[in-house]
């Protein structure tokens, strides 16, 4: 790869946690070539978890245009025109969509880079100036979620010795986010556990009646409220877990901008909740987690270490990385699981918490002394 791009724009059209496990890539496009202006192209409103990345130029959001033919067909136009005027001369499609590799093809520059998809995907090598086939996967110490994007630069000479996913703050996000818990949550100061328990996917989710057994622990253990965190559609199964525990728990679902609920996760003690972005977005903030994994395979997306923990069941059929069991959208295996696990789990990361503060205030004491 040559030394002279001035203008690169890295395009990552997946969904939420995608964006955030990309955030190592954009970091190694950055470090490889420093002087130029590395922007990104995700789907809105995702771009806000990236606003404030010191390593991007700029955010760029794309939607997925409804209404009648002729509408998105203008729309599209509009928008690969926008594109065209920024003068990219380096695109990287890190995913294998055909949307991906329409935009890079309709920027104009110079070098599209694109990854190799599905057989029938054979106009994409006219569409792409180079295209990566079969990326070699990184084995540890290298983030496996991350490695998703990354193995896709490496091929190009593009890496970093820091593959962590990392997310930043702006102020202003900060001070939103800190108003609505002052406002929402007495004592928040004190520190509070958030918890996802709704994905996307109901596969990957876990017992309602179960997530309030852990909510009830943690109360008990720490005297921690709990903040429950999703979407507006969430917000009703969210206060469901809430009914009857209104002193402990606080339901804030549908109630944040995507930033701002990075901003409420980022100010938690710990993050509990099930296979979804949000635990991505936890990890990224450094905010300890424990992520309730069903049949989805957690070794392919997550570390795993004291600050952040698994619980999945121990079956011989996982993980079959189904869409539940028979691909029904039910898994047993998460019907079966105990809270017993997830309650140890939390309680123990609270702990190291607790015991990581102690240490900090010891070290700060004894160096004024």
């Amino acid at each position: 790869m040559p030394a002279d791009y001035h203008d690169i724009l890295l395009i990552q059209l997946g969904d939420i946690g995608d964006v955030v496990l990309t955030t190592p890539t954009i970091r190694a496009v950055k470090e490889t070539y420093p002087n130029a202006r590395v922007s990104v192209l995700v789907f809105k409103p995702f771009g806000s978890l990236l606003a404030a990345d010191p390593n991007l130029h700029e955010v760029v959001e794309t939607t997925r245009v409804r209404g009648s033919l002729f509408r998105r067909l203008y729309e599209f136009w509009k928008f690969a025109l926008l594109l065209r005027s920024k003068q990219y001369d380096l695109t990287i499609d890190l995913r294998t969509g055909d949307r991906g590799a329409i935009i890079s093809f309709l920027t104009g520059a110079a070098t599209r880079i694109g990854r190799q998809g599905v057989a029938n995907q054979f106009w994409h090598n006219w569409v792409f100036s180079q295209i990566i086939q079969n990326p070699e996967h990184a084995a540890p110490p290298v983030h496996p979620g991350a490695d998703q994007s990354l193995r896709v630069v490496r091929e190009l000479g593009i890496d970093t010795r820091d593959s962590t996913p990392k997310l930043y703050i702006a102020a202003e996000t900060r001070h939103a986010a800190d108003t609505l818990l002052a406002q929402a949550v007495p004592g928040a100061k004190n520190g509070f556990v958030t918890i996802n328990p709704f994905s996307r996917w109901k596969y990957k989710e876990w017992d309602n009646g179960k997530w309030g057994e852990v909510i009830d622990r943690i109360w008990e253990a720490h005297h921690l409220p709990a903040v429950l965190i999703g979407s507006a559609e969430e917000a009703l199964g969210c206060q469901q877990i809430a009914s009857g525990r209104e002193d402990r728990v606080f339901n804030l679902a549908g109630k944040t901008t995507l930033a701002e609920l990075a901003a409420v996760i980022s100010a938690s003690s710990l993050h509990l909740g099930v296979d979804s972005a949000a635990p991505h977005i936890a990890a990224a903030l450094d905010t300890p987690t424990v992520t309730i994994h069903g049949p989805t395979d957690w070794r392919a997306w997550r570390i795993v270490d004291e600050q952040h923990r698994v619980v999945s069941p121990v079956m011989d059929c996982l993980p079959c990385n189904r869409m539940g069991c028979e691909d029904s959208g039910k898994s047993r295996c998460l019907d079966g699981l105990d809270d017993a696990p997830v309650i140890r789990a939390a309680l123990e990361v609270l702990g190291l918490g607790h015991k990581m503060h102690l240490n900090r205030m010891h070290g700060s004491l004894s160096a004024n002394e």
